[in-house]
């Protein structure tokens, strides 16, 4: 459930989808434009599906399924639902630490039925700690590993979660399995150009990585509602 269900309007100028540009704290956003937003007057921009990828739209959920639909060639002009689940309070908060090194990302390998997953390295922040403090310490009982916390990059909201994931530069070396804890997981390290083909969560931010590191990490953190349930198909939107 979100803090509202009215619908929003998505409206398209040729092959370009029509947003209002607007500003808070962290800076410029894009917001669907609506009479009722409380933004009177705030500027409107097209951006292609190549541009609104890599924007920071809000509410999230909705953006997510704008451009998913979009991707696939189903978008149209009308009202979609309003999802925004930074307005609801998340049912866990999850900190994740991506580290790089020589040209390989560290990630959790899972199996279920037989098929291989990934998850990155990380955990639920307890109660009194940071998101910051809690990747730190996750990401030495996954990997036993040495972290030292870079900028956040994205924050994911799934299944109610929200997310944030850091920079991590790691030291040390992974440690035998029968001193770490990941629920069965595997750390392994997998090459960048391989990110968007692995099955990967969340999905969303697979291709995303192996993109910012080859074209610069965002100067603020992505904002990413992520609903896919399947790991298989390809994601690039």
């Amino acid at each position: 459930m979100t803090a509202e269900t009215r619908p929003v309007t998505v409206r398209f100028d040729a092959d370009q989808l029509v947003l209002e540009l607007r500003h808070d704290a962290e800076g410029a956003y894009y917001a669907f434009p609506d009479g009722r937003s409380g933004a009177p007057g705030a500027p409107r921009v097209a951006l292609s599906l190549a541009e609104a990828v890599h924007a920071r739209i809000r509410p999230a959920g909705t953006a997510e399924t704008v451009l998913r639909a979009w991707a696939n060639g189903t978008a149209r002009p009308g009202p979609v639902p309003l999802d925004d689940p930074a307005a609801v309070p998340p049912v866990r908060v999850r900190a994740g630490a991506i580290v790089i090194r020589d040209g390989a990302m560290l990630l959790i390998r899972f199996e279920e039925d037989g098929a291989p997953y990934y998850e990155i390295p990380g955990g639920g922040v307890e109660e009194g700690e940071t998101p910051e403090e809690a990747v730190v310490r996750e990401l030495d009982e996954e990997t036993g590993l040495t972290g030292a916390v870079g900028p956040e990059v994205a924050r994911v909201w799934k299944g109610g979660r929200h997310e944030h994931y850091f920079l991590v530069s790691a030291t040390g070396e992974v440690g035998a399995p029968e001193t770490l804890d990941n629920y069965g997981g595997a750390p392994v390290w997998i090459p960048l150009e391989q990110l968007p083909d692995t099955p990967l969560w969340p999905r969303r931010l697979s291709w995303r990585i192996e993109h910012w590191h080859r074209t610069g990490w965002p100067d603020r953190p992505a904002e990413l509602a992520d609903s896919i349930t399947e790991l298989g198909p390809p994601c690039r939107w």
